[in-house]
């Protein structure tokens, strides 16, 4: 079962903490449902994910809310 992260709560830096905290703790191949509503968080995570090797998808986008699914790569 993918874990879900509703981030739209919070601001940034916060949502960014929160997905590093599960990429610690997630294995390889584990996927994750985040939602971000934070203008800054939607921009820089997604960017921070690809950086660093991780799968991301886009589910859902506009200009209040991004769902995005992200698969933990290695």
């Amino acid at each position: 079962m993918m874990e879900q992260l509703d981030a739209s709560h919070l601001r940034c830096p916060q949502p960014l903490l929160e997905v590093k905290l599960w990429l610690k703790s997630a294995t390889c191949g584990q996927q994750l449902c985040l939602v971000l509503a934070d203008p800054g968080s939607q921009r820089d995570i997604p960017a921070y994910l690809k950086r660093i090797g991780h799968g991301v998808t886009v589910v859902t986008q506009t200009s209040h809310r991004l769902e995005l699914i992200i698969t933990k790569h290695s």
